[in-house]
């Protein structure tokens, strides 16, 4: 095999890897639904009617919002977004585009929680656009909008749907309809259909602008081929594409263990792990230089880490994410061993904080008896010291203490992984003058 045409696939799998999970994603969304959030056609939402649990089998969902999703095929020409007064409670709906950027933002943080209305327009769109109505580029002719609106536990759901009901789409040409999502042919050799996908999804979706005369460096794997080559490829190429193929996987599976991101106590807060947006700021991104990754190779593999592990998260001036994978001794947190967490002072956040547990390698919630998915300062019985530190306690089986009990966050029996999140931030989390604890055996 050419070890060159080898790293090339390797190469081109980190980089088509996030467009590819977005695009089966969304398909998933459209067709079955994830979870408690029913499937939906395009252009219409669709609402979570209970907090997410170990039945919705999505990369680090989370356990603090309800989710709203719509997947937008602008093909139809303008859609209107409706949000309604949601009275000061934290919402957001983030807009993303088929590369996975987050290019938009509504919500509290970014236009506040006042009754809005948004016209969001497909590529190269030019015309009017109602009084009182902000206009949102999309970059890409399919967008995915996912929403989230705190939860305060079952006894909020009532109050939470009030809002879902309030958002709402409509398509400026009622009759127009979508083209859909791209479709790959169906009789590709089954090891290639990952570079089919690639490639249906290329055609469809022009890429950023810094990423255009990139792309042609995959000429040479057939990603930019008008028909499918995969059928009957020659054999060199072949193999090239299945050994790059698992290579890429490698290096992926790599940055989510290791990456770039530098670790504090063992967390690692992925500050800029969805910062590779460096063309499209519409309402709510920040187009501050530091919120930027400047260099490409390093925003492809960004992406991917963010798409592995996080698909479709925020960024950090709107949440924060903080996974860890070990422990204060750099050992792998085990369900096999006892922890504790203890905070001398909460997160600093302006909206809420939470740590949520997952298994791995899969990164799903874990089911427990006490249906306890996340812990944060909005979970009732919570015990803190009389110093007002707070001790979290990890592990599979229900402590016998009763402040361990009150501080209990269910552990599967393997390896697992806590995301912590914080919804607006502070500039002390954003800075890391506040510093996370670690995460210690008992």
């Amino acid at each position: 095999m050419a070890p060159d045409l080898i790293d090339l696939a390797a190469e081109a799998y980190v980089y088509g890897y996030p467009l590819v999970f977005n695009m089966s994603q969304l398909r998933r969304f459209q067709e079955r639904g994830m979870g408690s959030v029913k499937p939906a056609p395009a252009n219409h939402f669709s609402h979570a009617t209970g907090l997410a649990g170990p039945q919705d089998s999505f990369v680090s969902i989370n356990n603090d919002t309800l989710y709203s999703f719509a997947g937008l095929d602008l093909s139809v020409g303008p859609i209107t977004l409706h949000v309604p007064d949601t009275l000061g409670r934290y919402y957001v709906v983030q807009f993303i585009d088929a590369w996975t950027n987050n290019f938009a933002y509504v919500g509290r943080r970014a236009t506040g929680t006042a009754e809005g209305t948004f016209l969001v327009v497909p590529p190269d769109w030019s015309g009017p656009a109602p009084a009182g109505t902000t206009v949102i580029h999309a970059p890409t002719r399919v967008v995915t909008l996912v929403g989230r609106v705190a939860c305060n536990g079952p006894e909020d759901l009532p109050a939470v749907r009030e809002v879902q009901n309030g958002l709402t789409l409509t398509q400026v040409d009622p009759d127009a309809r979508p083209v859909g999502l791209p479709v790959p042919e169906p009789d590709v050799l089954s090891e290639l259909r990952f570079w089919e996908r690639l490639r249906v999804a290329m055609l469809a979706f022009a890429p950023a602008p810094a990423d255009r005369e990139y792309q042609e460096k995959f000429v040479p794997l057939g990603l930019l081929d008008p028909e499918t080559p995969y059928r009957d490829p020659a054999p060199e190429q072949e193999k090239a594409l299945v050994q790059g193929l698992h290579d890429g996987k490698d290096r992926i599976e790599q940055l989510t263990r290791h990456g770039n991101v530098p670790k504090v106590n063992g967390w690692m807060l992925g500050l800029h792990l969805f910062d590779y947006n460096n063309d499209y700021f519409e309402v709510g991104v920040l187009r501050d230089p530091q919120w930027r990754i400047a260099k490409q190779s390093t925003a492809h593999a960004e992406r991917a880490l963010a798409a592995r592990a996080g698909l479709w998260g925020n960024h950090a001036y709107e949440a924060v994410y903080a996974q860890i994978f070990e422990d204060s001794d750099g050992e792998p947190l085990t369900g096999q061993r006892s922890y504790t967490l203890r905070f001398e002072q909460p997160p600093p956040v302006n909206a809420f904080w939470s740590i949520t547990m997952y298994d791995l390698p899969d990164y799903y919630l874990v089911d427990n008896p006490i249906d306890r998915y996340s812990i944060g300062d909005r979970t009732r019985g919570l015990r803190p010291a009389a110093d007002g530190s707070l001790t979290i306690v990890l592990q599979p089986d229900q402590p016998e203490d009763r402040t361990d009990r009150a501080n209990w966050l269910p552990a599967p029996p393997g390896p697992f992984r806590p995301i912590l999140r914080a919804y607006q931030p502070r500039l002390s989390l954003l800075t890391g003058d506040y510093r996370l604890p670690p995460i210690r055996r008992r």
